[in-house]
């Protein structure tokens, strides 16, 4: 326990924890909308047919494609560690997910020409934004924040998809279902030196984008 004489340190990953939390309360109603989406809950019931699987596979075709392209132009914005780093791991991650992402597209029948639709690809869109105007505290604070929810969504979809196509097909929902190790402190280490204001703008558009995304997908069902 610290001496009376002894100046407390303010350490900045306790800041930049703090500071996620308050954007996780913030975007609570988000979070609801997206645990809650009638798409996931629609394939869970064996109601969600092939062709919106194979438009699944394709937008996340189009979309990893493009952000992987992100992660690399940030790379090259910020190359000196830590945020060179992360970025080039964030992007390596993305050239992973499109290679397991191959054998899913297989199972339900994806071919090259599938057009990818609007309101999926606001998603990419914005990352792209971000890669040539956000800042790395920016980009990071909004991926620790999308790929939880992104990750329990896949994990949802691999276990109600495995069954019926087996284990190797899902790889690519496995892959997402849990982050890599030591994620969250690489994110938290560039979230504490940011703008508290663009880093909260840029979770909370990311979030809206995801949204958009599953809802999307969910008009496709009726």
């Amino acid at each position: 326990m610290p001496g009376s004489g002894t100046r407390r340190v303010n350490m900045p990953g306790m800041d930049a924890a703090k500071r996620v939390a308050a954007v996780r309360a913030e975007l609570a109603p988000v979070e609801r909308s997206l645990a809650e989406h009638p798409y996931l809950a629609e394939l869970e019931a064996g109601r969600v047919p092939r062709e919106s699987l194979r438009a699944f596979a394709g937008e996340q075709r189009a979309i990893i494609a493009s952000d992987r392209r992100s992660f690399e132009h940030l790379a090259h914005r910020f190359p000196q560690p830590p945020a060179g780093d992360f970025f080039r791991e964030m992007a390596a991650g993305e050239a992973q997910a499109l290679r397991l992402l191959e054998p899913f597209a297989a199972a339900v029948g994806l071919g090259a020409d599938y057009e990818p639709l609007p309101g999926c690809q606001a998603y990419p869109a914005y990352v792209a934004w971000l890669a040539l105007n956000g800042s790395p505290a920016d980009v990071a604070l909004a991926f620790l924040v999308n790929l939880e929810r992104w990750g329990r969504s896949c994990a949802r979809m691999r276990d109600a998809l495995r069954p019926r196509y087996g284990a190797d097909a899902v790889a690519f929902f496995d892959f997402f279902a849990a982050p890599p190790a030591g994620f969250e402190e690489r994110a938290l280490a560039l979230i504490a030196p940011g703008e508290p204001a663009s880093a909260r703008r840029a979770t909370r558009l990311l979030q809206a984008y995801e949204l958009l995304y599953w809802d999307t997908l969910a008009d496709g069902l009726h």
